[in-house]
């Protein structure tokens, strides 16, 4: 495909992500695992964990690190770049309008129970990423992937481990899985 219509799908793919996800990042890493693997096959499933793996481990915040990995697998510099400003023009736009009429939407009843109301959505839609996830490590059928994987749930849920140490544990076993597998 040319790069010009992959630049163009892409731009127009993750306005169009950035405008309509509420929930923060991982609500738009599904919807980028979606669109870009389901619907476009631009990227494989594992490919796609990866990139989110390194869009989540990177600081920042998640929507735009997701937007960057794919960006640049699919087009390079320019495609991250592309990603990029797609992703930040939504956000930006609504903060903006919030911000000019702040004081009438914090007492809106109906704003403040909409936006409770979609709680509950972005949970699913959460719980629908996680799902996803561990579906690809219990296929891929690595006994230490899920080792790590159930070790990093209990860690976070019964244990209250910070995620920052969980990520850096588990960026450390990988590095070693590396060196070990050489």
């Amino acid at each position: 495909m040319k790069k010009k219509t992959v630049l163009l799908k892409l731009f127009v793919s993750t306005l169009y992500l950035s405008a309509f996800t509420f929930g923060g990042g991982y609500v738009i890493v599904t919807l980028m695992k979606k669109k870009f693997v389901d619907d476009y096959h631009w990227i494989e499933k594992d490919e796609m964990l990866d990139l989110v793996a390194i869009a989540q481990s990177a600081p920042g915040a998640i929507a735009v690190n997701g937007a960057i990995v794919v960006g640049y697998k699919l087009a390079g510099i320019l495609g991250a770049l592309t990603a990029i400003i797609a992703t930040i023009i939504p956000p930006f736009v609504i903060i903006s309008v919030i911000s000019v009429f702040y004081n009438a939407f914090k007492t809106n009843y109906v704003v403040s129970e909409v936006l409770e109301g979609m709680q509950a959505g972005v949970g699913a839609v959460i719980a629908s990423v996680v799902c996803d996830m561990a579906a690809g490590v219990v296929i891929e059928r690595s006994r230490l992937s899920m080792v790590i994987m159930v070790c990093a749930f209990i860690a976070a849920c019964f244990f209250g481990i910070n995620v920052i140490y969980i990520i850096i544990a588990c960026v450390l076993i990988g590095i070693a899985r590396v060196f070990i597998n050489r």
